[in-house]
């Protein structure tokens, strides 16, 4: 197993088909697709094309969203990572986005600020970026609260998939202030 980098609780390594029983658990909660543009799976295949798509943008991009792999249980919880949009979306193209998803028992023990910090601190460091955006549903207090843990701040809502979503950003020298502030 390949670590990409990890913190005081947490692994985070690139998504391969051994997790497709913990995204499968993950993905199929009605709860945690709630605030998302999608619904959840129905049957454990759905996972595998999910898979190969991250592998792909691996390959593609050096970069893409990470199993978070709980050190005391080697349980993956959930995934976070960077996403490479090469596409456009509210009005800005080829932009890093942070992201995170986890299994609902999971939630509320930090998971996301923990694993998005050392994935912050890695990407500002390896990737050519002086900006990191986040976008979150209007209604998803709790990322919401994670985002401005990790010292970014609202800018605009725009419409994503025909809904209104909050833009989040964060730039390179703000996280330099703020990294070492942060708890979880």
């Amino acid at each position: 197993m390949k670590i990409l980098t990890e913190t005081t609780r947490l692994y985070l390594r690139e998504i391969n088909n051994t997790d497709t029983a913990d995204l499968f658990e993950m993905d199929s909660d009605p709860a945690v697709h709630l605030y998302i543009e999608n619904q959840p799976l129905i049957s454990i295949e759905e996972i595998e094309p999910v898979i190969r798509s991250l592998q792909k943008q691996y390959q593609d991009n050096g970069i893409a969203r990470w199993a978070v792999v709980e050190k005391a249980t080697n349980e993956c919880v959930g995934w976070a990572g960077l996403k490479l949009f090469r596409e456009q979306m509210n009005n800005r193209q080829n932009f890093y986005e942070l992201g995170y998803r986890f299994k609902q028992k999971h939630w509320g023990k930090g998971f996301a600020t923990e694993s998005s910090k050392a994935i912050l601190d890695y990407g500002f460091e390896h990737l050519p970026t002086e900006t990191i955006f986040a976008i979150t549903h209007p209604h998803n207090a709790n990322s919401q609260k994670v985002l401005g843990k990790l010292g970014f701040a609202y800018q605009e809502t725009f419409e994503y998939e025909g809904e209104p979503t909050f833009w989040f950003e964060l730039t390179k020298s703000h996280w330099k202030e703020h990294r070492n502030n942060l708890s979880y």
